[in-house]
């Protein structure tokens, strides 16, 4: 259902409330439109989905790479000692580790 998500967004270029302005479902069939009240655009047709079928796929991978950089960044408070001892020590290990974080999850 997640790719169809992605479809609506590249198709509305916003993100849709998902729980009252268009509601998804999937009956064991595969996932389809249950319900429409985007007032900006009409209700897309099955090939006007598919055709954003290539940038739905960028969005769901990107998004993956997001979630895996926030786990490998470390919460804020390791972030801020690396930080801290970056500009007592003159070092660059805090920029070094989101180079990495960033180069082993890369975006499109």
């Amino acid at each position: 259902m997640e790719n169809l998500a992605n479809k609506i967004i590249v198709y509305l270029g916003r993100t849709p409330n998902f729980t009252s302005e268009i509601i998804l479902q999937d009956d064991g069939a595969g996932p389809y439109i249950k319900k429409w009240d985007a007032s900006d655009k009409v209700k897309p047709t099955d090939s006007q989905l598919n055709a954003t079928a290539t940038e739905a796929t960028k969005l769901e991978n990107n998004a993956e790479a997001d979630a895996k950089r926030r786990k490998e960044y470390l919460n804020w408070q390791d972030q801020m000692e690396m930080i801290y001892k970056d500009q007592k020590n003159g070092t660059t290990t805090y920029k070094d580790h989101c180079d990495k974080v960033r180069s082993d999850n890369p975006k499109e």
